[in-house]
């Protein structure tokens, strides 16, 4: 009788620790989501100064006035976001060429020094960011002269450490036997890599795809260092400038920035297959 009550107290045991769970994290999606919802619905309030604005959860009205403040401040409106599309874009693409160039030739190539140069990035992904600024601010500018430029912008992002190992990792996976195969059939280095590898780590490539945009979108602090010109800011620098002394114009910022987080959210669901696929392909190995 007693080994009865044990196993049916188990799945009362067991569903009270299910619903705990859900609760937290339905408690975690919901202080995760509001600060975005809080900004989608700010931007629909009216272009007022920060004393006047109501900061409700629910919205007494709907307007785009926001938007167009927005787009009528400045005549640069438009070329802030054409810059971080630029910017971004060509971030993006970069690092997934070489990126993967790289994680195929640590991956399956042997080159003497391979280990010794593969540690070395390694080493270098445990610098912290701000410790880099001073060093390449004064080599992009000083050195190179690029301030307020395109390649200002992009060069410092040109590839990513994280990228090439995660390249690396998921490329690991892939049998050594195809490409012993296609040397067979007479493929050159460049074919295996182009018309094999490529195909094979398509999941891979979306996750960095999506990762490096985001990141190169979201940069503040780079861009604000190397322009000076209100004409070569991004979307995140120009949201600053309707920051003043004595007042902020909250609505037509929120209003931006919500036009800011589209390209993101486009990305991210045009590709969220492979994303959820791959999220974890930095630990697979062998």
């Amino acid at each position: 009788m007693a080994l009865y009550s044990n196993h049916a107290g188990k799945p009362k045991v067991k569903t009270i620790r299910n619903s705990i769970i859900f609760i937290a994290l339905l408690l975690f999606a919901l202080a995760t989501i509001f600060p975005i919802y809080f900004m989608v619905i700010s931007s629909f309030a009216d272009p007022v100064e920060a004393g006047a604005v109501s900061y409700s959860i629910l919205p007494s009205k709907f307007t785009f006035a926001s938007f167009k403040y927005f787009f009528d401040y400045s005549e640069y409106s438009y070329r802030w976001i054409l810059n971080s599309l630029i910017v971004a874009t060509t971030v993006m693409v970069s690092n997934v060429i070489f990126a993967s160039m790289a994680g195929y030739a640590f991956s399956k190539l042997r080159f003497k020094g391979r280990g010794v140069l593969f540690a070395v990035l390694l080493v270098s992904m445990m610098i912290p960011y701000q410790v880099t600024q001073v060093p390449l601010y004064i080599l992009v500018v000083n050195v190179f002269e690029l301030q307020n430029t395109y390649s200002a912008l992009i060069m410092p992002g040109i590839v990513t450490v994280y990228n090439i190992f995660l390249a690396k990792q998921f490329m690991s996976s892939i049998p050594n036997e195809i490409m012993e195969s296609a040397k067979i059939e007479g493929c050159s280095q460049f074919t295996i890599y182009w018309r094999i590898i490529l195909p094979l780590s398509k999941t891979v490539l979306a996750v960095m795809a999506i990762l490096t945009f985001m990141d190169s979108w979201n940069t503040f602090f780079w861009p604000l260092l190397v322009t000076n010109t209100m004409d070569m800011q991004t979307i995140q620098v120009g949201l600053k400038n309707f920051r003043f002394a004595n007042t902020t114009f909250i609505a037509p910022m929120m209003a931006g920035a919500t036009i800011s987080a589209l390209p993101m959210f486009i990305l991210f669901f045009s590709l969220q297959k492979y994303f959820l696929e791959g999220v974890t392909v930095g630990a697979v190995k062998g």
